[in-house]
Formats: structure tokens, C-alpha cells, sequence
């Protein structure tokens, strides 16, 4: 019987030697790779093909939302495991949205995450009890027509290269760094930022920043 194979997508090495000592206790599963950030995920995962992408959301640069983005569209059927330490609504619901094969904390049990990763390989559903909870709870205020938030409006009206380039800027990010990390030029990257910047009418990089951490994407 051929392996799950699994690449791991952390900015914590510990964390990374962790996992893998985990899933190298179970035979049907393999780690074929491993990534620090969100640009090495989509690299690795374009050349490895993995079956299951375990991918932590706070990485330097590109971070698991917006590396998502990036692999789903080279491999839409690629099974995209969120391995995280935040229970965050926010998140689960931006992550569902791409379509992920589920979200686990990394508080779960090690028996947790290798029937996690088995449950995606076959094309389950996986989402932490907690997490579940949260889920079903979203759904229910969509449902009885709760309005979403103006923030919430701005953020989506974005696309996906914008959300990435509204990341790395309030990271901090120059003009030629976003340049480097999306691959694209620097007139390219300053027309996303202008762009990103007019879409939710902010005027300063300190509005951009607290925008940034209102809707969880970098942390203070």
C-alpha cells in the first residue's frame, strides 16, 4: 500500500522535527518535505505533489491563508491541512472559504492529527470539536441574516494577490521585498498596495497596520 505523503509547513523547526517524529510512528505515512514560510509551501508543494499539506497560518511573508490561495489554484484537489495554535472565527472561516480539508490545533493529540491527515487523504471534512462548534455557529448567523461587518466587506472585496500584498506591507514589507516575495515587479507591487490601499480607504502605512491586526492578518 503506497504512503500518504505529507509536507510540513511551519516557521518553527521544532515544531516541524515534532510533527515529523509523529508521523514517522504511523507506516502509512511519509514527510516528503518540509517549508519555514509560505513562499517555500507553494514551492514545495509544486514540486513534490504531496497528498496532505500540513500548513501553520503565521509564517514570515507569505503566511497559510495566503499560501492557500496559491497552491489551491496550481492544485485544486490538493488536501490543505491548517495546523494551528489559534481557534480564531475569522480564520476557520477564511480557510473553509478556500476550501480546505480541515483545521486542527496544534494542541490536538498525536493520535488526533494522523487520523486528521487520513480523513483529508480521503476526502473528509476535518475540523477540531471546538473548531466544529465555531463552524456551525457562522453558519447559523449567515443563515438568520446577522450583517457582516464593514471591515469584513472591505477584506473580501479584495483579491487574493491584494490580500497577499496587504500582509507583507503591514509586516512591514518595502516595495522591492513584496516585489521579491510575490515574483513580480516593483511597479507591479506598488499598483497591488495602491490599489489594496484605495479598495479600504486607508491613507497611512499606521491605518494599514491597525486594519491589518483588527482582522487578524499579522499579529501583534
Amino acid at each position: 500500500m503506497s504512503k500518504i505523503r505529507v509536507l510540513i509547513a511551519d516557521d518553527h523547526a521544532i515544531v516541524r522535527e515534532g510533527v515529523r517524529a509523529l508521523l514517522s510512528l504511523s507506516d502509512d505515512i511519509a514527510v516528503v518535505g518540509e517549508a519555514a514560510n509560505g513562499r517555500e509551501a507553494i514551492d514545495a508543494a509544486r514540486r513534490l505533489r504531496p497528498d496532505v499539506i500540513l500548513l501553520d497560518i503565521a509564517m514570515p511573508g507569505l503566511g497559510g491563508l495566503e499560501a492557500t490561495v496559491e497552491i489551491r489554484k496550481e492544485n485544486p484537489e490538493a488536501k490543505i491541512l491548517v495546523l494551528s495554535q489559534y481557534d480564531d472565527r475569522e480564520y476557520v472561516r477564511r480557510f473553509l472559504k478556500l476550501g480546505v480539508a480541515g483545521y486542527v490545533l496544534k494542541k490536538a493529540a498525536g493520535s488526533a492529527l494522523t487520523a486528521a491527515i487520513r480523513a483529508a487523504h480521503e476526502g473528509g471534512l476535518v475540523l477540531d470539536p471546538d473548531i466544529a462548534r465555531e463552524a456551525v455557529r457562522d453558519q447559523s448567523d449567515q443563515s438568520s441574516g446577522d450583517a457582516a461587518s464593514p471591515d469584513a466587506d472591505s477584506y473580501e472585496a479584495l483579491t487574493d494577490r491584494e490580500k497577499q500584498v496587504l500582509k507583507l506591507v503591514a509586516e512591514g514589507r518595502t516595495n522591492k521585498e513584496v516585489a521579491e516575495v510575490l515574483g513580480v515587479s516593483v511597479k507591479t507591487a506598488m499598483s497591488h498596495r495602491e490599489h489594496m490601499m484605495q479598495k479600504l480607504d486607508l491613507h497611512s502605512r499606521t491605518e494599514l497596520i491597525k486594519f491589518a491586526l483588527r482582522k487578524g492578518v499579522i499579529r501583534d
